[in-house]
């Protein structure tokens, strides 16, 4: 490990916390929340979320209802005025998001003076008054011991088809490239690379409006058929961990191969997509024994 790239992921999440806490009824900008991070807006989150174990959006909400706890326990402000300072438009949503936290309604929570105004955050972040300097710890979930190599790609061509939605759905633009780019011959180089590029920040973005790519890589002497673009994949050093099981466990282990894996290894992002590599037959390989390679572009 090199401990100077772990400071500088701590210290640039710690920027942000202490950026959010002394703003907290302020609305969240993600990009200039970024920026302030002095990371790629298409990587911070993750990174965020895998150091936190909350996004920023999330931290927000859960402070300002801890904060609402505290004013419904030590004053005698209005519900509704304590609704409206957390945030929320209506008494009734202030309630359901109330009682989903804390187990009961802000009317019985006042009631019962003695309960605690916090919630759950593996952070160690919760509200006080007049708090100045919050420190949070980063999260170890074990992801620091994740096995992160460094994989040169070359420059790649790649026959792709566009998918617009949820990244779990990506599935879909695969079947269309199969049903494309199979009859053209490009799946039988057999060392052509199954590869989803990933543009978007999924805790930043609507789920509706990810964008993603299913490709192929292909020489550049293919034909490619209609309704398949070209995509020039920059090479250059990418840092991988290989994930073996379902894809479904893909986006818990995103959050801490960024957040906990990569600080430790000591290799800095660059901004660039995520991808996926997709290195085991889905026909014949089990479900539990599927490898999955997650590379982004790094420093080294």
């Amino acid at each position: 490990m090199k401990p100077d790239t772990r400071s500088f992921y701590i210290e640039a999440v710690q920027r942000v916390v202490s950026h959010l806490v002394a703003r907290l009824d302020e609305s969240a900008d993600l990009h200039a929340l970024a920026r302030l991070a002095g990371l790629s807006p298409f990587h911070f989150h993750r990174v965020f979320r895998g150091m936190v174990g909350e996004t920023p959006l999330e931290l927000l909400r859960r402070l300002r209802l801890e904060r609402a706890a505290c004013a419904l326990r030590d004053t005698s402000l209005p519900v509704t005025s304590v609704a409206f300072g957390a945030g929320y438009e209506t008494h009734e949503a202030f309630t359901r998001a109330f009682r989903s936290a804390f187990g009961t309604s802000p009317t019985d929570f006042r009631r019962q003076r003695a309960l605690r105004a916090v919630l759950s955050a593996p952070s160690g972040l919760h509200f006080r008054v007049g708090q100045v300097q919050p420190q949070f710890t980063p999260s170890d979930t074990g992801g620091h011991t994740m096995q992160v190599d460094i994989e040169q790609l070359p420059d790649l061509r790649l026959a792709a088809v566009t998918h617009v939605g949820p990244y779990s759905t990506i599935g879909k633009a695969f079947e269309r490239l199969g049903r494309l780019a199979g009859p053209a011959g490009l799946f039988n180089d057999p060392s052509a690379l199954m590869i989803a590029l990933y543009h978007d920040d999924p805790d930043a973005t609507p789920p509706e409006e990810l964008r993603s790519c299913a490709a192929v890589s292909v020489a550049e002497s293919a034909v490619l058929p209609t309704g398949v673009e070209e995509l020039r994949l920059q090479g250059g050093s990418y840092a991988r961990h290989t994930h073996v099981g379902a894809f479904d466990a893909l986006n818990v282990v995103w959050p801490r191969f960024l957040g906990e894996a990569l600080p430790a290894s000591g290799y800095a992002l660059l901004d660039g997509p995520a991808l996926e590599i997709y290195r085991s037959d889905l026909r014949t390989t089990p479900r539990d024994e599927v490898r999955t390679d997650l590379l982004v572009p790094v420093r080294v």
